[in-house]
């Protein structure tokens, strides 16, 4: 934590802070009513709105990394692996512990210790160290030009090992597999009705391109600035990712859970599209009264994204006297008397978003961030 901040990049502290409150919108929508779809991920192939957010924030971590790179140039071999791995295992163990966290669980016998045994091992944050990782030592060590060829092989290597692996459903795939072997199934993700993870270890590796597209994205604006050129380079390059994922799907297909390669040119295209989108308005335009908002998700979004995880754990552990989480009993007795159905879903998301945004413009106003 510190009190200090570096300098800053409006456009991308917009993107970051837009990506980190809709984080927190759809991984919040409340209990006892179906949300509105566009607040759902895709079933299974397919697309929505909320599956364009996680990759977003992974394509803006590599954006960031083209403004802070440079500053591990006066440093020794020995102090960048070091900076790189602290950073890695910090946001890792982080992550992992918020899946632990509270380390109780209760059933109908009382509270009893959450065993280690049953801790979901990878997840959010989990992978988003695992990309920051791959990513920084890529660019750190190798040429341009190799990491480039990296990036395609990722994308074409983990198409071939899922085709020829298994298949491209939940249980039969290659990823699945893996996962199982190396974790067990207590240790992977039962969301779905199934051990199954969404954040795999083998998909970690087409994610990691998200990371290094956004780096040399953020590498093009350093250079040309916020600038026409800038804005219609990105416009043109967007659209050919996701026209060549369109083009794509119907032999890999688009699939968030499984972050198929045409998912990463898809969600990296609609970024950059984004990001040119935010600098004419915000840098050419100078329309920037609209941005204080996100600016505030944008300046804290680790701390902000834990205190929302830590709320809605907490909001499910606590219980009433009939035994029913504060979570579902809030969100029945409250949010579903006043608007029934999908729009007290999506009040109560608002309310966690808003309650997040409180904390983070409170610790804006004492200079303080949190970083690993």
């Amino acid at each position: 934590m510190t009190s200090s901040q570096p300098q800053r990049y409006l456009a991308l502290d917009v993107l970051r802070g837009i990506t980190v409150c809709f984080m927190i919108i759809v991984n919040n929508q409340g209990s006892g009513a179906i949300p509105f779809m566009p607040l759902e991920h895709a079933a299974w192939h397919g697309f929505t709105p909320t599956d364009l957010v996680f990759p977003t924030f992974l394509f803006v971590v590599g954006n960031a990394m083209a403004f802070s790179m440079s500053k591990l140039d006066t440093l020794s071999n020995r102090e960048v692996l070091w900076k790189i791995f602290k950073r890695v295992l910090l946001i890792f163990l982080i992550g992992y512990l918020i899946y632990w966290f509270p380390f109780f669980r209760h059933n109908d016998s009382g509270w009893h210790f959450k065993p280690i045994s049953h801790t979901r091992i990878l997840g959010v944050l989990q992978r988003i160290a695992l990309c920051y990782g791959i990513a920084a030592l890529m660019i750190r060590y190798l040429s341009t030009k190799t990491v480039w060829i990296l990036s395609v092989l990722f994308l074409i290597g983990y198409w071939l090992v899922l085709a020829y692996g298994g298949d491209y459903s939940m249980t039969g795939n290659v990823g699945l597999k893996l996962d199982k072997w190396l974790f067990g199934d207590a240790h992977l993700y039962h969301g779905e009705g199934i051990a199954f993870d969404p954040e795999g270890l083998l998909s970690t590796l087409p994610s990691v391109v998200n990371v290094i597209i956004g780096y040399y994205c953020g590498l093009f604006i350093r250079k040309h600035g916020n600038t026409d050129f800038t804005i219609s380079r990105l416009m043109i390059a967007g659209a050919v990712m996701v026209a060549i994922a369109y083009f794509w799907h119907p032999v890999f297909p688009i699939n968030k859970k499984l972050w198929t390669s045409p998912f990463v040119l898809y969600t990296c295209g609609l970024a950059m599209m984004i990001l040119g989108t935010l600098i004419y308005v915000i840098d050419i335009r100078e329309r920037k009264k609209w941005t204080r908002f996100f600016e505030v998700f944008g300046k804290n979004p680790l701390a902000i994204y834990i205190l929302s995880d830590l709320i809605a754990i907490l909001l499910y552990t606590v219980r009433d006297k009939d035994g029913n989480s504060w979570y579902n009993a809030i969100n029945i007795s409250f949010f579903q008397k006043i608007l029934p159905g999908p729009g007290g879903s999506f009040f109560f998301s608002l309310t966690m978003m808003f309650t997040c945004w409180l904390v983070g413009w409170w610790m804006d106003r004492k200079k303080v961030y949190f970083r690993v």
